[in-house]
């Protein structure tokens, strides 16, 4: 059975008047969770995309671009944004309920991150509302700030990426502590932690940008120090 499907028949249940909010409520456990992943990233994408004032038609194609989504699906994925968009709960809300939904997996909230800054920076733009919806949504889903500003350096080309804060890091570790940290976050990239976690393989697709990014900052940071 395709994640579309499972999420079509996860949109089915939903009773006369209940929410997109509710499905998150019945989907707590594998293999659930990667429907679940997959409505969250939608829901709470929806919600950024009129963030800025508008939906752009590349906002909606970014969906595209963090999940494959064949053309006999598409009415299913098209009807998670709408109920999303259209549901009065506030974003905040959604993401409460998705943080206790993934009961505190920092690293599966991490990939969910990675999608809505890939649909954030679809049109090209970085708007400060949007960097508010995702610094307050990283708050509520518990993540540091320097989680969030390594996640933002990677997607945000407004500066040259500080190789510490893509590692989340600081200068005053030792480079067998930032080492350490570094094969740990490539670790946790791999494919098979992140299906095992309830990533849809879908999604997966988007830890190659982040393995280029971690790898590039490790590589600037021990050829500095070796300097």
């Amino acid at each position: 059975m395709s994640l579309w499907t499972r999420i079509a028949d996860a949109l089915s249940a939903l009773r006369k008047g209940e929410t997109l909010a509710a499905v998150l409520e019945r989907l707590r456990t594998p293999p659930e969770r990667s429907v679940a992943f997959a409505i969250a990233v939608i829901g709470l994408g929806a919600k950024m995309a009129k963030a800025d004032g508008q939906v752009t038609r590349d906002e909606v194609t970014a969906f595209r671009q963090v999940f494959t989504i064949p053309p006999q699906e598409e009415k299913n994925a098209a009807r998670v944004f709408n109920l999303a968009r259209q549901d009065v709960t506030g974003y905040e809300d959604y993401a409460r309920r998705i943080a206790t939904m993934f009961d505190g997996d920092h690293e599966v909230l991490i990939d969910l991150m990675e999608g809505l800054f890939h649909i954030a920076m679809a049109d090209g733009t970085y708007h400060p509302k949007e960097d508010d919806f995702l610094a307050r949504t990283a708050g509520i889903f518990g993540l540091s700030d320097s989680c969030f500003r390594s996640i933002r350096t990677r997607f945000v080309p407004d500066a040259q990426p500080d190789p510490y804060d893509v590692l989340g890091v600081t200068p005053e570790m030792s480079l067998d502590e930032i080492r350490s940290h570094w094969r740990a976050r490539v670790r946790e990239t791999h494919p098979d932690r992140m299906l095992a976690r309830g990533v849809p393989e879908e999604a997966v697709k988007l830890a190659e940008k982040r393995l280029v990014a971690l790898n590039e900052a490790w590589d600037e940071i021990s050829g500095d120090r070796a300097a």
